[in-house]
């Protein structure tokens, strides 16, 4: 089948990553494929009265080091993620911007949920101190837009800009409105992603209340285990995961170093409920199937699923449900693995550092591992890569990301 798209094609050129595992594409892509795990005791507050006491922090990490540390102060950590990982992904892209057209250059970064440490530390000052102590920084820095403003400040890039919110889909959205940008011509270039700092009191306190978290604290290296009968919830992660797309005849005009295509792009609603998926795979199956239509591309050319795959008890067995009903025969055959396992869960981050997975995996032919998957639930019975990696010939690749509220998205990449 003809998998070239109708529209302008879309290429990936430049790739950037802040998380637990790595400050740097390079260092991250080597712990992933390691199959080792940035889940440890939460350190930047007392979890000692919290059910959940774990989560996979961005450790000695030093923003002041990368951006200026005026604005260090004045902006929120999800805001240095963001900032730093698009720096990164700029740079390798080797994006000149004294040779872009500017207006033709933008930046659609996503938060799930923005400046939580600055809400509360705000709250505490207003209590504490009175509504006089509360900064004049307040409201630039909790908002989720922030990251693509101060991006695009730093890029001078003037083109399509503006945030995404969609929970824990936020990333794979941003990346593919990124790519109907480009597509429609609005833009040549696109910097794109997510960015989460939510390890934070308030925010535990809330998912702890809602029983989604992993109570697993004396084990915290093996307490996220998607597709695992012994699961027992997700576990937070923080940190930004940034693309750097462009159109294909820029990318080459300028003679970029381009390591994959972005073929397709879907979104759907399961219409259900606020928090749990659809138990039919309804929303998600359809977002799959629309991103594959898009793309051009039949479910059996798809070599890898880099699987949503929470270690919640639904979210697995709904999203294998959803897998078998759009692959058929094919999905015991497709591997598929939730990176989730060594990362934790990046809330409105986690599809841009799935995305820069799947990109890594077409680049290098390794499929990254779902690590503690000792005991699997016969719910859950494809072929998760469990455990080690795999050296395999992998040609397409999709990566799907499901949030709070219904939302789903899914992407389809393919090697040039």
């Amino acid at each position: 089948m003809e998998t070239v798209s109708p529209h302008k094609r879309v290429v990936v050129t430049g790739l950037g990553v802040v998380a637990s595992l790595g400050h740097n594409v390079p260092d991250f892509w080597a712990s992933i494929l390691a199959g080792k795990c940035g889940i440890d005791r939460v350190t930047q507050f007392d979890v000692k009265d919290y059910t959940c006491q774990i989560g996979a922090e961005v450790r000695d990490w030093d923003p002041a080091q990368h951006m200026d540390p005026k604005e260090v102060r004045r902006n929120d950590r999800y805001t240095h993620f963001g900032f730093v990982a698009a720096k990164q992904a700029v740079a390798d892209a080797k994006l000149d911007m004294a040779k872009e057209d500017a207006d033709r250059v933008g930046v659609i970064i996503g938060s799930g949920i923005g400046g939580m440490w600055t809400i509360e530390n705000q709250h505490k000052n207003l209590l504490e101190r009175g509504p006089r102590k509360v900064s004049p920084f307040m409201i630039p820095a909790l908002i989720s837009n922030m990251v693509g403003g101060l991006v695009a400040i730093e890029l001078g890039a003037r083109g399509p800009n503006f945030g995404v919110v969609s929970a824990c889909a936020t990333a794979t959205h941003a990346i593919g409105e990124s790519l109907r940008m480009i597509r429609g011509g609005e833009a040549d270039v696109m910097v794109c992603g997510g960015a989460e700092a939510s390890i934070t009191p308030l925010s535990y306190a809330g998912f702890c209340s809602m029983k989604a978290m992993s109570t697993n604290n004396e084990n915290p290296q093996k307490a996220s285990r998607p597709f695992d009968a012994n699961r027992d919830g997700f576990i937070m992660g923080e940190g930004s995961g940034i693309l750097v797309l462009e159109s294909l005849e820029h990318a080459l005009a300028r003679g970029a170093r381009i390591y994959c295509e972005l073929l397709g792009y879907s979104a759907t609603c399961d219409a259900y409920h606020i928090t749990s998926p659809d138990p039919d795979g309804k929303g998600l199956s359809l977002a799959m199937t629309r991103a594959l239509a898009d793309a051009r591309v039949r479910p059996e050319e798809i070599d890898y699923i880099n699987a949503h795959g929470t270690s919640t008890p639904y979210n697995d067995k709904f999203e294998t449900l959803a897998i078998k009903k759009v692959f058929g025969e094919h999905a015991r055959k497709v591997m598929i693995s939730s990176t989730k396992s060594m990362t934790g869960h990046l809330l409105g981050a986690a599809g841009g550092i799935e995305a820069v997975i799947s990109v890594k995996t077409i680049e290098t032919g390794e499929v990254p591992p779902t690590i503690n998957l000792e005991t699997p639930d016969p719910e859950c019975d494809l072929d998760y890569v469990p455990n080690v990696k795999r050296t395999a010939a992998v040609r397409t690749v999709l990566s799907d990301n499901l949030g709070f509220g219904g939302q789903n998205a899914a992407l389809v990449f393919r090697k040039m």
